[in-house]
């Protein structure tokens, strides 16, 4: 995240010694991106993070695909995903590319007996029902309904749920997820034009440290592998860090909309992006207040990106049939627009309090076969009049 953070206790300088009360130094590791280019923290730990004792297995987690190139749009019913106590086993991908995997989760346990690192991929977990706690060796961040979590590489965290219904849309992302590059001033701050701002976002606190040695279990996922390796000391041994890059919270009920007159195109719903895909935010909001305007959105032609979107809560006037937790994928190659009826339906209309993500990506997607599981599998023939 591009503002300066830190927790704890650090030296009052970069990579000098940092004695230990109880004797010897502490350790310095780099967390770092793109090399020594990109975003990083520097942390200071009570043993040495290298130490690892044992590989136990390694399994294939990658995806299923079941459509490989698709130009069929669907419906998934999301919520039609059953529920697994263990958070790693209730992930599934449905839809994926070179770039990122998206997926949903119904976990219903915190998971403690074990700790997870995404080696390869930024997360993103948005939180549609429940409220917890995500634990991680830079801070602790809380978080309820319509929080977005934003997980960066490497980072080990561990999960606290207070509830056994939670539902997450989540996005696996092999580049780095930033606010918008219109948003932000040269040096990154964000300006006045932005639909949220610093003060938005929901900062790591509570730094948890542990002087503990003993064996930690530690799942990392790596190019679609799940290792589990044994790490000699509690991967929670951070006494102090600052920097950039760390993981962070913001709610979607805080993003403020953007309105005109006439119908606004989706990017002024965008909310973070990347080098390969776009996240925007849909909100309650005022219609269009042009006399003559059309509040439901144009049809278009997808021609550069595929649209997913994952439906939230309140009223989706464009679409007919649409319930919370469903997700439609409109894949480029055909354009998309409202349903049948839903534009004239819409002409009056002053306000929205529909709420949903939406994810376009740069590259198409391929279809798994958990996806293919919860197909509707008539969506694609919904703007038959």
């Amino acid at each position: 995240m591009p503002i300066y953070h830190k927790l704890g206790k650090i030296p009052h300088k970069r990579h000098i010694q940092f004695e230990n009360p109880k004797g010897g130094i502490y350790y310095e590791q780099l967390f770092g991106t793109e090399g020594f280019n990109g975003h990083s923290s520097l942390m200071y730990e009570i043993h040495r993070p290298t130490q690892v004792k044992e590989i136990i297995q390694s399994y294939d987690v990658s995806p299923k695909i079941a459509i490989n190139k698709n130009i069929k749009s669907l419906l998934l019913k999301g919520f039609d995903v059953k529920p697994a106590e263990d958070f790693l086993d209730s992930r599934k991908a449905m839809l994926v590319n070179a770039d990122c995997i998206i997926g949903l989760a119904a976990p219903q346990k915190s998971f403690r007996s074990y700790f997870y690192k995404n080696a390869d991929a930024d997360e993103m977990l948005f939180i549609h029902r429940g409220k917890g706690k995500l634990r991680t060796f830079l801070g602790n961040i809380p978080f309820q309904y319509g929080d977005y979590l934003i997980i960066p590489r490497g980072m080990i965290y561990q999960i606290d749920f207070e509830t056994t219904d939670n539902r997450i849309f989540y996005v696996e992302s092999y580049a780095p997820f930033y606010t918008p590059k219109r948003y932000k001033s040269s040096s990154g701050q964000l300006l006045e034009h932005s639909p949220f701002c610093e003060r938005d976002l929901i900062l790591p606190n509570e730094l948890e440290t542990y002087d503990e040695k003993g064996d930690f279990l530690v799942k990392i996922k790596k190019e679609g592998m799940m290792h589990e390796v044994v790490y000699a000391a509690h991967p929670f041994g951070v006494v102090g860090w600052d920097g950039y890059n760390f993981p962070y919270g913001f709610s979607i009920h805080n993003f403020e909309p953007i309105t005109g007159r006439v119908h606004q195109p989706p990017p002024v719903h965008q909310t973070f992006e990347t080098s390969t895909f776009v996240v925007c935010s849909f909100v309650p909001r005022l219609y269009d207040y042009h006399p003559k305007s059309i509040p439901a959105p144009y049809n278009h032609s997808n021609i550069d990106s595929d649209e997913v979107l994952y439906y939230v809560d309140g009223d989706f006037m464009s679409r007919n049939n649409i319930e919370q937790g469903h997700i439609t994928l409109h894949p480029k190659g055909t354009p998309h627009g409202p349903a049948p009826g839903a534009t004239e339906r819409s002409i009056g209309q002053k306000e929205t309090q529909e709420l949903a993500v939406m994810v376009d990506t740069f590259r198409s997607l391929m279809v798994t076969e958990e996806a293919m599981g919860i197909d509707d599998g008539k969506y694609y023939k919904s703007w038959v009049e």
